[in-house]
């Protein structure tokens, strides 16, 4: 594909990012003008750049023709929480919602990754409405607290700075500091 061809490629994404990004934050929001507490502590979204698309692509043999189907992540968006228990109550926003459809959801929060990583993602079918029809995208949901994003965001510039080979000592040194990032889960006592 062409520069052109991925930006019109790409222009339905950045539409779904955009949309996703304010019915979310009106949502915290309303809870904040009903002087309710808010499980969302804020909302963030990003398309993912071409390059990476591309990467994931060649290391998932994804045809280029198949990437609209089969790379769900390149539209995401990122909802922050205090606590662990907001986690679940902003799923439960977004399952009962009419304008999107959950094709599925990876909990990390109860199944942690290897690496220490932890998270709740929902991958969603969502309806853009362009000039020229609706276009159906699949986008991703990662909900997660503050302290497992501060973690994932460690992790994330540790995998960039060594290439994806951390050595094993800084391995073993940020899955023992997973333990210094859980989040608080109050309970009704």
């Amino acid at each position: 594909m062409a520069i052109g061809e991925w930006k019109a490629f790409l222009i339905p994404y950045e539409q779904a990012v955009e949309e996703l990004k304010v019915k979310f934050r009106s949502i915290r929001k309303e809870y904040r003008r009903k002087n309710e507490y808010s499980p969302i502590e804020f909302v963030t979204g990003r398309v993912k750049e071409i390059s990476s698309i591309l990467e994931k692509a060649n290391k998932f043999n994804i045809p280029l023709d198949r990437i609209d189907y089969e790379i769900e992540d390149i539209a995401g968006i990122r909802v922050m929480c205090q606590f662990v228990d907001d986690i679940e109550k902003v799923v439960e926003i977004i399952r009962g919602r009419k304008d999107m459809q959950i094709l599925y959801e990876k909990d990390y929060i109860t199944n942690v990754k290897e690496s220490g990583y932890r998270s709740y993602h929902v991958i969603i079918k969502y309806p853009v409405n362009m000039a020229d029809g609706e276009k159906d995208i699949l986008a991703e949901f990662q909900i997660r607290t503050l302290a497992m994003n501060f973690w994932a965001t460690i992790e994330h510039s540790l995998n960039y700075k060594y290439k994806h080979e951390i050595p094993d000592n800084i391995k073993l040194k940020l899955k023992n500091s997973r333990g210094c990032c859980l989040s608080i889960r109050w309970t009704n006592a």
